[in-house]
């Protein structure tokens, strides 16, 4: 790491403010120095980067192209800085701290309501829970552990079965009244709801139920299960849910199950722990909290290189 060009953080608040204003003295003023200290932190942070961040415009300054490049990784890192520190008073005040990555719906609709009998518990641990759709570098984001669908493969990590899952199609009370379906072939005619990262969830389903698979492409398209959720509930057509996502709605009739025609998907869902992070007490805690928190099942470990 070459500390010459690690930024002064305070020359970046003022390189922030400054280009949110426009104006060297509002940026003086909100920071609670003077027009010349806040002069002083830009012409350094541009002498450290040799790139010139402002331009002058009549009475105003605006950001050169450089400083247009530079100012969106700098809000970044200042808003990052102030998590970290924000973070790390709040985990100073608690003996454990335990950093989780979820999937922004499971943890919405499941890890969250469960999550209280973690913290009765286990009331010494300061939790905090992040979304992330996708997988990551365990190295570059510092989480403990992640919840993960897909297949137990992700690079550097330890990948522990937590749960299968299963589909159901639903739709809400005065859909499923004015549709009124008898049989599975009838779904063809319906407004069907697609999550845009499996577009071939209902393909599957229609071809389970030996139906003509062209027919289960057209349809409203969203980009989480939670968006359909709520779409379903709306009455904007039919949608192909996970069970455990909708067990509320299922309970109370909100939603109703058209056909009693479950399938499960192909993948499954995983805690996943950095081989690093393997002695980390905390962290198998709460992979084992997890593990029984869903319906017994075999649960089997894969290493993942």
């Amino acid at each position: 790491m070459r500390r010459r060009l690690i930024p002064d953080i305070v020359n970046l608040q003022a390189f922030e403010c400054a280009a949110r204003h426009q104006n060297f003295s509002r940026a003086a003023e909100e920071l609670n120095l003077t027009q010349s200290a806040v002069s002083r932190q830009i012409s350094d942070l541009e002498q450290q980067t040799g790139l010139k961040l402002f331009e002058r415009v009549r009475q105003r300054v605006v950001l050169s192209e450089a400083g247009l490049r530079l100012l969106p990784e700098v809000k970044d890192l200042l808003l990052r800085s102030e998590r970290l520190m924000i973070g790390a008073v709040a985990a100073g005040q608690m003996k454990l701290s335990l950093k989780v990555a979820t999937l922004p719906t499971f943890g919405t609709r499941w890890l969250v309501p469960r999550l209280g009998r973690f913290l009765e518990e286990h009331c010494d641990v300061a939790v905090t829970v992040e979304s992330r759709s996708k997988p990551f570098n365990f190295d570059e984001d510092n989480f403990d552990l992640a919840i993960h669908y897909g297949l137990p493969a992700w690079a550097g990590a330890v990948a522990t079965f937590l749960c299968s899952e299963t589909v159901l199609p639903v739709a809400s009370r005065a859909l499923a009244a004015r549709l009124d379906l008898r049989l599975p072939e009838e779904l063809a005619d319906a407004p069907l709801l697609h999550l845009t990262t499996r577009p071939k969830l209902w393909a599957q389903w229609f071809d389970l139920q030996d139906l003509p698979s062209e027919n289960a492409y057209p349809g409203a398209r969203f980009d989480q299960f939670s968006m359909i959720i709520a779409a379903a509930i709306a009455g904007l057509g039919v949608a192909l849910l996970p069970t455990y996502l909708i067990e509320d709605e299922l309970r109370s009739g909100t939603l109703l199950p058209l056909f009693d025609l479950p399938m499960p998907t192909e993948n499954s869902y995983y805690v996943v722990m950095p081989e690093k992070k393997q002695t980390n007490e905390t962290a198998t805690l709460f992979q084992n909290w997890l593990l029984k928190e869903v319906t017994p099942q075999s649960h089997a470990a894969t290493d993942v290189d």
